[in-house]
């Protein structure tokens, strides 16, 4: 028999952490994030990270595991992950993922295989200094031309992303757009529910542009600062997270304060705007359109525990 997973995900703002808890009572569930950001330590204010006290005693996976000088990736995600899933199911409770990187989850979903890709670190080397010369830009391009669907699919500024398919293309001959439909089309090892957690637009937006102003109020400055002064630079992927890379360009003199706030409430909604378009390409996901239930978590939670029984995930 297929083990028992619960997916909670949605665009960043949603409401997640909140509802998570709630299902987790509700399933006897763990919750494993699946926050490639929240898996740091010191990164609280911009990560939007859970309190203890709002966990309820409810176990919480992969928050606070890595240093920020530490690198987090897909493949790490799915060991850790793992390894956590085991201990959840030999307690007698169900995994819930809950976070808004729908790369991990879909890795983790679907038990993707990235092991066999093999690297050339010299022609990594090449693009990571096209990228530096001549901008990110410049490396998308590249990729527009070998892969056009990854193009599609990759914003520009997810360097990592661009030259990992860019290196893939260059050592398989084959577009990673092609290897990743293929992967995809495998069947779930797992007996799941999928439920991506969804508002309104525009009350979405306003809810990250009410955080980010939050998050400035809560000390996000003197949290990069912090993170600055212990040796983290913009070459971490750590740095890289919003409102880290744009608040360390404001400690840096590039821009001001007004400034970086703009770019981080921008960029956030381009992000939840991309998350969207992500999950709508899913299989077999439950949507729960929050403006359906009243706003109502108790009605939603209803919904929820109905889909889980029907799928026999709980009793």
């Amino acid at each position: 028999m297929k083990k028992p997973l619960i997916i909670l995900t949605g665009p960043t703002a949603v409401g997640k952490t909140k509802l998570s808890i709630q299902l987790a009572k509700m399933a006897g569930a763990s919750v494993i994030s699946a926050d490639s950001m929240q898996v740091y330590r010191h990164m609280d204010i911009g990560t939007a990270k859970i309190k203890k006290t709002e966990m309820q005693k409810i176990s919480h996976y992969l928050i606070d595991v890595l240093e920020p000088t530490e690198d987090f990736h897909v493949v790490k995600f799915q060991e850790y992950a793992g390894n956590c899933m085991k201990d959840i199911y030999g307690q007698g409770r169900i995994p819930l993922i809950v976070g808004g990187t729908g790369f991990y989850i879909q890795a983790l979903l679907y038990d993707i295989d990235f092991t066999s890709e093999q690297e050339d670190k010299e022609y990594r080397a090449w693009l990571e200094q096209i990228s530096r010369e001549q901008g990110a830009h410049a490396l998308h391009e590249m990729l527009a031309l070998a892969d056009p669907q990854a193009a599609e699919k990759i914003h520009e500024n997810n360097m990592k992303r661009v030259i990992r398919a860019l290196e893939f293309h260059h050592l398989s001959g084959q577009k990673i757009s092609e290897h990743n439909d293929a992967e995809r089309k495998k069947e779930s090892p797992y007996n799941f529910a999928y439920f991506v957690l969804n508002d309104e637009r525009t009350l979405l937006y306003q809810r990250i542009n009410e955080r980010v102003e939050q998050m400035i109020v809560q000390g996000l400055v003197d949290e990069v600062k912090m993170l600055q002064d212990m040796g983290c630079s913009r070459q971490m992927v750590s740095m890289q997270g919003l409102g880290y890379k744009e608040i360390l360009a404001y400690l840096e003199g590039a821009c001001t304060l007004e400034e970086a706030v703009y770019q981080i409430k921008r960029d956030t909604r381009h992000f939840a705007k991309r998350q969207l378009t992500w999950f709508r390409r899913e299989r077999e996901v439950t949507w729960i359109n929050k403006p359906d239930f009243g706003y109502d978590n108790d009605k939603i939670l209803a919904y929820m525990q109905e889909e889980l029984i029907r799928k026999g995930i709980i009793t």
